[in-house]
């Protein structure tokens, strides 16, 4: 079972019923494309461009997150850039650059990507899980079980039934209760990118927070080797503020400091957390786990059972980093 997984169905693949000939005088009825499953059970998401782009509703922090990378990034290559090209080196602002780009397009990919929804149930298909469940359970009281047992790398999985969507969740799939679908290798629910993470829009969460890390730490290096230059030969911090004063002026001066300050403070602040979370993330990745099941310990024990090992791990670093970030995009 290492190399078994469980893949969507594409949809172009599977026999459709042929439509009724339409009646005469209906000819714009019959001219109207089927709906598809997106349009049918919308969740909790917005979708744009016939379904290609997909938002969480909830999605008012991703503006703010897209704000203070522009805002930051811009303060750096007005204030810090200039001086730090004519006393160091040109190649600082092209690195800022290449990191500010990879940092934009990783986020805005994990934002309107699809992270891998599952499509819910038709109320025929419904209907034949409900029959199944039925079938299985006994003629006592008691209710049917809503679970499934599969067995992968020898070792007994849980598949839980979803109330929502009518079904049995595959492997490692979660319900969203912000999105209000089921997503397929769920990690979590990120309000800063203003979309879920799972299978198919991780590997580019995993490059956002990483490019931003190497961003963060290097505006504030440069921030922090900008003062000290200014600052050398004896000079205190409020002159080498001044002596970066670009207009030369009082209100120059008190808007060249606010800048510094902001720089400084954003980037502190920042850089901590995202390298602790692109730390974090970089050891999920090299075990093959998500942080839904990290946290809840499926694999780990913390449950009080008994470790039992992941069952999804190659117990290879090389080959669960492939999987993870380099495996082939499974469809929308």
């Amino acid at each position: 079972m290492k190399n078994c997984e469980y893949q969507q169905i594409d949809p172009q693949a599977l026999s459709t019923p042929t439509p009724p000939a339409a009646a005469p005088g209906s000819e714009k009825t019959s001219l109207q494309r089927p709906r598809r499953k997106w349009e049918v059970f919308p969740g909790k998401n917005r979708f744009y461009c016939d379904g290609r782009i997909i938002v969480a509703r909830q999605s008012g922090v991703l503006p703010l997150t897209l704000g203070l990378i522009f805002v930051t990034s811009g303060l750096f290559f007005i204030f810090d850039c200039p001086f730090l090209v004519r006393n160091l080196t040109s190649c600082i602002p092209a690195i800022g650059g290449v990191l500010f780009f990879f940092v934009v397009i990783s986020l805005l990919q994990t934002s309107f990507t699809d992270p891998g929804i599952l499509p819910r149930a038709t109320p025929d298909e419904a209907a034949d899980i409900e029959r199944q469940i039925d079938s299985s359970g006994s003629s006592t009281y008691r209710p049917p079980p809503r679970t499934k047992e599969v067995v992968i790398n020898n070792q007994v999985v849980k598949l839980k039934y979803c109330f929502t969507c009518k079904m049995f969740r595959p492997p490692r799939t979660s319900h969203c209760s912000m999105c209000d679908n089921c997503v397929e290798r769920f990690d979590h629910h990120c309000p800063w990118v203003g979309n879920c993470v799972g299978k198919r829009n991780y590997r580019f969460f995993y490059t956002f927070i990483v490019s931003l890390s190497f961003l963060t730490a290097f505006i504030f290096g440069c921030v922090i080797t900008h003062l000290t230059l200014r600052s050398q030969g004896g000079k205190g911090l409020i002159v080498a503020l001044q002596e970066s004063n670009i207009a030369e002026t009082p209100l120059g001066f008190v808007l060249n400091s606010c800048c510094n300050v902001l720089e400084l403070v954003v980037c502190f602040f920042s850089v901590w957390s995202i390298l602790g979370l692109s730390g974090f993330h970089t050891y999920l990745v090299a075990s093959n786990l998500t942080t839904n099941e990290d946290i809840k310990g499926s694999w780990s024990g913390k449950r009080g059972a008994e470790d039992l090992g992941n069952p999804y791990s190659y117990n290879n670093i090389f080959k669960n980093c492939c999987a993870v970030l380099c495996g082939p995009m499974p469809p929308r």
